[in-house]
């Protein structure tokens, strides 16, 4: 890297700069940022955005700062053959548990051994987002326990959390917690830096989010009625941004994008 480029670099991070609550200094987004969630994909973000969440797949954007979306506790259906059978929650007849909303099976992350070997690919994953130039990390569906049919509970989900958080920092990322507004109060123990909080305007939860982690919050909503109740409360403090549900990319036919 140029001394020039290495100035511009360290012009665009210092702002940044923050302590974790758990490790040493990360990067977190800027608070009250444009914002744009990405996560369907890829495309040149807009005018007036700073902060972009992305696939773990993708490139980050550049010059932005950007954030690696993982599917920590869930698997997608075309990944299935990718994980071990056991560590796929099962019920009592022995079939896997889906997320129905979404089609995806949910890990079992119910004992510190399986939390050990999931913990331990998902991390790679990390080290991928923090190899491609990525400032933090999104592991999406930490509320997972709710769907478990009551075979792992919150504090299982805590525990595996903070393998991933502490794996996070010692790469130099910042770590997100994902919706999940009942935990909020733990992100001390848990590690976790920032929100992205999905609908926190339609739920009324936004507040919630903001007692525990101040104005670093970052809204997605999908509804109309959301996007005004987010704006109302909380457009001059937190990123906001109004996406179609599917999340689609520029160009094609269900994109919708809006801000307050």
């Amino acid at each position: 890297m140029s001394v020039a480029a290495a100035a511009l670099t360290a012009t665009l991070v210092a702002p940044f700069l923050t302590a974790s609550p758990a490790s040493a200094a990360v990067t977190l987004p800027p608070a009250h940022a444009g914002f744009d969630y990405q996560i369907g994909g890829a495309y040149t973000p807009p005018a007036g955005v700073s902060v972009v969440s992305r696939d773990r797949e993708a490139a980050p954007a550049a010059g932005l700062y950007n954030i690696c979306y993982v599917n920590a506790f869930q698997v997608q259906p075309d990944e299935l053959g990718d994980w071990d059978a056991d560590l796929l929650l099962r019920d009592s007849a022995g079939d896997v548990i889906i997320d129905e909303e979404w089609n995806e099976a949910i890990l079992d992350v119910g004992t510190a051994a399986k939390r050990e070997r999931i913990a331990a690919k998902v991390n790679g994953w990390i080290d991928g987002c923090a190899a491609k130039g990525f400032q933090a990390v999104e592991p999406d569906n930490y509320d997972s326990y709710t769907r478990s049919q009551d075979k792992f509970g919150s504090s299982a989900a805590m525990a595996y959390i903070e393998l991933l958080s502490a794996h996070a920092h010692a790469k130099g990322l910042a770590i997100a917690q994902k919706n999940t507004s009942d935990l909020a109060e733990y992100r001390s123990s848990t590690g976790l830096d920032f929100v992205v909080a999905e609908e926190c305007g339609r739920y009324d939860e936004c507040g919630h989010y903001t007692e525990y982690f101040g104005d670093n919050v970052i809204d997605i909503e999908y509804g109309a009625k959301g996007l005004t109740a987010a704006c109302e409360g909380w457009k001059d403090k937190l990123s906001i941004v109004r996406r179609d549900l599917d999340v689609s990319p520029i160009g094609s036919s269900g994109y919708l994008r809006q801000t307050c």
